[in-house]
């Protein structure tokens, strides 16, 4: 899968609270090139029915059932629902960290491009996903660790996609994904129009501690 880094997406990541100088910015693109031709992209998917239950919103035909009043928001009046696991790949991981031991702010840089390749992935899927399903609405991509959905749910989503064997993505003890650059995310499909709001700071996960909020931005 071929991918186009958003280089104002990556220069988010980075803190820049205005655009890079010339010098710099060169530096990005050089550097989000690299990672362009090097990078073997993964992304799977699975579309579900769901059932509303007193327990949360249950994947039918899965043994997953999403708890939290959040994720039941989000889902409203949605008939079905797609799973989805996007990655970088192995190579991210090693081209940031050999970025690392050249100078650590190239290897902050390479982390954050990397970041913004995963989200061109998904992008991506999302683009064919709405071509390929025109007459469903969709909601935003809601992931694991928004709100009260916990990070625990990850395994199962992962387990279910068998993304180890589709895309090489496990995930650690920890919850943590490897490769690293990797996500997993909802989106909701309804047959009538649904709210679409982004994500709102309040409940996200982040929220006391977002240098995106510090700096008087969202993500």
């Amino acid at each position: 899968m071929d991918i186009k880094i958003d280089i104002d997406e990556a220069v988010r990541y980075m803190g820049y609270r205005s655009v890079p100088d010339e010098e710099q910015l060169k530096k990005i693109k050089k550097q989000a090139e690299l990672l362009e031709k090097s990078l073997k992209p993964a992304v799977i998917y699975r579309i579900f029915d769901l059932d509303e239950t007193f327990y949360g919103v249950k994947l039918k035909l899965s043994n997953i059932t999403f708890a939290g009043e959040d994720i039941r928001r989000h889902l409203a009046g949605c008939e079905k629902c797609v799973l989805l696991c996007a990655t970088a790949g192995l190579k991210a991981d090693e081209l940031i960290r050999r970025a690392q031991t050249e100078d650590i702010s190239l290897g902050f840089m390479t982390d954050c491009l990397a970041s913004a390749a995963v989200e061109a992935v998904c992008n991506r899927l999302e683009q064919e996903l709405i071509e390929m399903l025109p007459d469903w609405h969709f909601t935003w991509r809601f992931s694991p660790g928004y709100g009260d959905l916990p990070l625990s749910v990850q395994p199962q989503i992962l387990d279910v996609l068998n993304a180890q064997k589709r895309a090489g993505v496990s995930c650690l003890e920890s919850l943590l994904m490897v490769p690293s650059k990797s996500v997993t995310a909802i989106i909701g499909l309804s047959r009538e129009p649904v709210e679409n709001k982004r994500r709102g700071c309040s409940i996200c996960s982040m929220a006391g501690r977002c240098d995106f909020r510090k700096r008087g931005i969202h993500c």
